[in-house]
């Protein structure tokens, strides 16, 4: 995928949310050595020096993968944002990263949101960071930043799955030539915090299930293929070696038109996650 700036990034990558430390490096190593060129976590995952250790650990080079981090809430503010980017690219053990985020909008005092952004922006003109974006903004969160500030973000991360489709966010993003990337893309964040129901399980949904049947592929297979299908990033996360190289082996398919439109349907409008309008610092 190509950013507003010229920049490219691979559309599929690992993420490490919830990776433990003794977990990560070895994840991260598995996946670059299987293809995955994008590796995506956050000063707030804590493993951050993990990730960098994968990835000297690995028989790729650095040129080669697409690093994103993120910067964490707590940290927000102009000056706390400079020194927070600091400690992250001393923990990955890397000078530059590919794709520094804004983990999180923080509604209630949206000024250190800009301010925060601001300091990316200065990580970006100083070359420290490649491109620069966002997480979990809505539409109107976006343009609010958009009105304050000089850069239009490259990416804007959101929780996306089958369950929760929200469409509007993506078409915004289209409009302003932002790139969709989705976290928890297969609804694990819905079978994490459900009650263990096929209700709350779009793996077990019918639709995906039948898709997964005709098409000799596993229901995650489907599911990260209709991101791809639809323009989206995907970045799932798992530790798992067989897994990781499961999740990545969804390049010799496509849905049909339909079946996009089909497993789209399956929207129930209900987040996983937190609410980007009332969450505050962590």
């Amino acid at each position: 995928m190509t950013f507003n700036n010229g920049v490219e990034m691979p559309a599929f990558g690992l993420g490490v949310f919830q990776s433990s430390k003794e977990d990560t490096a070895a994840a991260v190593r598995t996946a670059l050595e299987a293809g995955y060129g994008l590796i995506d976590t956050a000063a707030g995952y804590q493993n951050e020096a993990e990730v960098g250790k994968g990835i000297r650990d690995s028989s790729v080079a650095r040129s080669e993968i697409f690093i994103t981090t993120k910067l964490r809430t707590r940290d927000f503010g102009y000056e706390s944002a400079l020194r927070a980017f600091d400690a992250s690219l001393t923990e990955l053990g890397v000078d530059v990263v590919d794709l520094y985020l804004l983990h999180w909008p923080v509604p209630r005092i949206f000024e250190n949101t800009v301010a925060s952004w601001r300091a990316c922006e200065r990580f970006l003109a100083e070359g420290r960071a490649r491109a620069i974006g966002v997480c979990n903004f809505t539409p109107a969160q976006l343009s609010t930043l958009m009105e304050q500030t000089e850069v239009v973000p490259a990416l804007n991360q959101i929780e996306l799955h089958p369950f929760f489709v929200q469409a509007d966010h993506s078409e915004t993003h289209r409009k302003l030539g932002i790139v969709t990337q989705a976290w928890s893309p297969i609804g694990g964040i819905q079978r994490y915090r459900g009650d263990g129901s096929a209700e709350r399980d779009p793996l077990r949904h019918p639709v995906i299930a039948e898709l997964a049947r005709k098409y000799g592929k596993t229901p995650a297979q489907v599911v990260l293929r209709w991101q791809l299908d639809l323009g989206h990033s995907p970045i799932p996360k798992s530790i798992n070696p067989q897994r990781i190289l499961e999740n990545a082996d969804i390049f010799d398919f496509a849905l049909l038109p339909e079946e996009v439109a089909a497993v789209s349907a399956l929207d129930t409008g209900h987040r996983g996650g937190p609410d980007p309008n009332t969450h505050g610092p962590t």
